[in-house]
């Protein structure tokens, strides 16, 4: 079966957040490894990296949209959604309230932004995973 657009989207998502964020968290990674823990030097950095995720999703999705016609999203795409967030949300759970605790303990803020960042961004992955296996294996 092709893939519909909706599909396509998920994978476009899945791809780009995948490159510009991961690339963000190697250089971010390797940052801290050295020692650099003021927070403005992460800020150009993250900027560069959002810029590259909007380019990346809207060269992806005019391709997408050029190669196949986009027919609009159905119940099914609703009820893949819905579950893949219903699946993933748990993980962006436990990344906040262990930037929580991370608080309480007086743990540098560099520390916390990026651990809620990362939070943020494995639920997003794990969330793009699971539409994708919902696609291909059914709800």
């Amino acid at each position: 079966m092709p893939a519909s657009f909706e599909e396509k989207s998920v994978w476009i998502q899945f791809v780009g957040t995948g490159l510009a964020l991961g690339g963000y968290f190697l250089v971010a990674g390797s940052m801290l490894a050295r020692g650099v823990t003021a927070m403005p030097a992460y800020a150009a950095l993250f900027i560069v990296a959002t810029v590259l995720l909007v380019v990346l999703l809207v060269a992806g999705h005019v391709v997408a949209a050029i190669a196949s016609r986009p027919e609009g999203r159905d119940e099914r795409d609703r009820l893949i959604a819905w579950r893949a967030e219903a699946g993933s949300g748990w993980l962006l759970a436990v990344g906040v309230l262990a930037g929580v605790t991370a608080m309480v303990f007086a743990i540098e803020t560099v520390f916390i932004a990026h651990l809620l960042l990362l939070s943020l961004f494995a639920s997003e992955m794990l969330g793009f995973a699971l539409r994708l296996r919902f696609y291909r294996k059914g709800v």
